[in-house]
C-alpha cells in the first residue's frame, strides 16, 4: 500500500506528503460514510485531505471487503481492485474529484487513476 501511495505521488509530482492508510470494517466505514459524507452504507474507500501549508496530508480509509465485492463484481483480482483504490483515495487527498456514482469513470479522475495503475500493474 506504501508504494502504491508514493508512485501515485511521484506520477503527480508531489515531494512531500503525509497520507494514512487504514482498514476498516463494513460497519466502521458506513459510518464514516454517514458522519461525513451524509452517504448510507458502506463504500470501499473514502480520504480526507487534511490541509497543510506546504505539504500533502490526508488520510485514507478502505473497507477490503468491499473492495472484494467490487473485485468479483468486475470481474478483476482483488489485488488489482484494491490497487485501484488505493491510487483513487491519493488522488482525492491530492484534491481530485469525480462525478458521483458510474459517471466517474468518464472523469479526468478516472482516466488519470488508470494511467497510474496501469504503470504500477
Amino acid at each position: 500500500m506504501r508504494d502504491l501511495v508514493r508512485r501515485t505521488l511521484l506520477a503527480e509530482r508531489v515531494k512531500e506528503a503525509m497520507i494514512s492508510v487504514a482498514l476498516l470494517s463494513p460497519r466502521d466505514i458506513a459510518r464514516l460514510n454517514r458522519e461525513h459524507l451524509s452517504r448510507s452504507g458502506p463504500t470501499d474507500v473514502i480520504a480526507f485531505a487534511l490541509g497543510a501549508a506546504r505539504s500533502v496530508v490526508g488520510d485514507i480509509y478502505i473497507c477490503p471487503d468491499v473492495v472484494r465485492k467490487n473485485a468479483a463484481h468486475y470481474g478483476v483480482g482483488m489485488r488489482e481492485e484494491l490497487a485501484r483504490v488505493i491510487v483513487h483515495g491519493t488522488l482525492h487527498v491530492l484534491g481530485y474529484d469525480h462525478e458521483p456514482g458510474e459517471d466517474r469513470v468518464s472523469s479526468d479522475m478516472w482516466r488519470k487513476q488508470e494511467r497510474i495503475l496501469a504503470d504500477v500493474l
